[in-house]
């Protein structure tokens, strides 16, 4: 473990602590895959937990902590400290949705989520009080921290080279929210440069080339060792290729081969 990772468990351990002390809901910024992913390292394994929005209570975090990011997929997360067993009342994420849209439709760019991640980090914004951003393309939606919310209203204008506008919203449409479909694959063991071979449709030499370019990261953290086994609900994601949940063996063939099920990002 290195220092950085030391420090920022010893800090959520302090905001656990005092949200405890102090019978007081207390919030991080919003957190990377890798620091949910430290943050499920001291729980044990929660992975279920996070994906149906459910207070982790461990003796690591006596008032319990549950993690959020404003939809049921949310890669990047906000840390709540305290739960309603604990104090009896709740506080809901400080988390708001904002609607980014052309002006005019008929002359607007086709966008790209690193477009409107550009346009939003140009305004001076530090990435941690943003979260999520969905889009289709034309248009998207921003997870942020309240206390950001009205700057970005008053000051995103322009992605790209299109004028925009942007309003609050309540939700998201279903049309633009992600959505996991369910995958077989059969492979000899769960090595991971395996199962990348089989989602990535390459030969397993060609998929090694994967891991030595820096492009496997599992939880959020690059992967260099292909021989590591995932554990069912860690978080895969190989780029130019998707974001997948590795969700475990299904079933030993009478060959001995292995039925994986993963979950991609459709």
């Amino acid at each position: 473990m290195n220092a950085e990772t030391e420090q920022f468990i010893k800090r959520i351990k302090e905001l656990s602590e005092t949200s405890y002390t102090n019978s007081q809901y207390l919030f991080t910024d919003f957190l990377s895959e890798a620091e949910i992913s430290d943050i499920l390292s001291i729980a044990g394994n929660a992975s279920d937990a996070i994906s149906k929005g459910e207070t982790i209570i461990c003796s690591a975090y006596p008032s319990g902590i549950t993690l959020y990011g404003g939809h049921a997929e949310a890669t990047r997360r906000i840390a709540r400290f305290g739960s309603i067993e604990a104090f009896a009342y709740e506080e809901s994420f400080p988390i708001r949705i904002i609607h980014i849209e052309p002006r005019l439709a008929k002359f607007a760019d086709t966008f790209t989520h690193r477009d409107f991640l550009g346009a939003i980090l140009n305004l001076g914004i530090d990435r941690k009080v943003t979260g999520d951003i969905l889009t289709d393309g034309t248009e998207a939606y921003l997870f942020c921290d309240e206390k950001i919310a009205d700057f970005i209203l008053d000051n995103l204008d322009k992605v790209k080279h299109t004028n925009v506008k942007c309003s609050l919203s309540d939700s998201v449409p279903s049309s633009m929210a992600p959505h996991m479909e369910s995958f077989e694959y059969q492979v000899s063991s769960e090595r991971i440069d395996g199962i990348v071979s089989q989602v990535t449709k390459l030969s397993r030499s060609k998929s090694l080339e994967l891991f030595r370019t820096g492009k496997v990261f599992v939880n959020g953290r690059q992967m260099e060792n292909p021989s590591f086994t995932p554990k069912s609900g860690d978080m895969i994601s190989i780029r130019g290729y998707g974001k997948m949940r590795y969700a475990g063996v299904n079933r030993t063939t009478k060959k001995g081969k292995l039925n994986i099920s993963v979950e991609r990002f459709i």
